[in-house]
């Protein structure tokens, strides 16, 4: 049984101010987003898919990831992209103690120099979001690619994106191993499809967002 949503409901988002969901603007656009890279043998794909769309993203980056895979990194920030910080072991805040999470994302932060960041699996507790909102502007998405399901096919992960996407929609895909058979194959399907709908694809500031 699938045990997520591919879009947010809109009912959630008042009871998460803290946090953003999508950036409406007034030309249609997308924040195409990436979770838990730096991979050397998959980013760079990414990267080079994005560039035939002249499209930019942003990648919530994994701390022992850009530690351990500079240079794929440094490409990231080279190519315009953004980066965002996605804590330093990809923690679920859900099963950590509040200090040990709290120390585990400003770790990551001595590697990701971004105010950008994102609760792997979207997961924090209230008391961990009201502590880290004023240093970091938390974001989170209202579409879920799926592309790290393996029941779901690059045809279908593309479906997901393209059903549920508006205007400013912050899309979640993954530069990890586990989702990357599906990831590259839909990644140019859904680039395509908004390409000819004439969205742009934007990259999230990470300096961070006017209140």
């Amino acid at each position: 049984m699938k045990l997520y949503l591919n879009k947010t409901p809109e009912i959630i988002r008042p009871f998460a101010k803290d946090m953003i969901w999508s950036l409406p603007s007034e030309t249609p656009s997308l924040f195409l987003t990436f979770d838990d890279g730096p991979i050397p043998e998959i980013t760079p794909k990414v990267c080079n898919i994005l560039a035939q769309f002249n499209a930019k993203a942003t990648f919530f980056c994994v701390g022992d990831n850009v530690k351990k895979h500079p240079e794929e990194y440094q490409q990231l920030i080279e190519e315009g992209h953004s980066v965002g910080n996605h804590t330093f072991n990809h923690l679920n805040g859900w099963s950590s103690k509040n200090l040990s999470y709290y120390r585990n994302v400003y770790l990551a932060k001595k590697y990701i120099n971004s105010r950008l960041f994102r609760p792997p699996y979207g997961k924090m507790k209230r008391r961990q979001s009201m502590r880290l909102k004023d240093k970091f502007d938390i974001i989170m998405w209202d579409v879920l690619s799926g592309d790290f399901d393996s029941n779901v096919s690059a045809s279908q992960c593309a479906d997901n994106v393209i059903k549920n996407a508006r205007n400013g929609s912050i899309i979640v895909f993954h530069d990890s191993l586990k989702a990357s058979k599906t990831m590259l194959k839909a990644l140019p399907e859904v680039l395509s499809h908004f390409a000819r709908l004439n969205f742009q694809f934007k990259a999230i500031p990470m300096n961070g967002l006017a209140s």
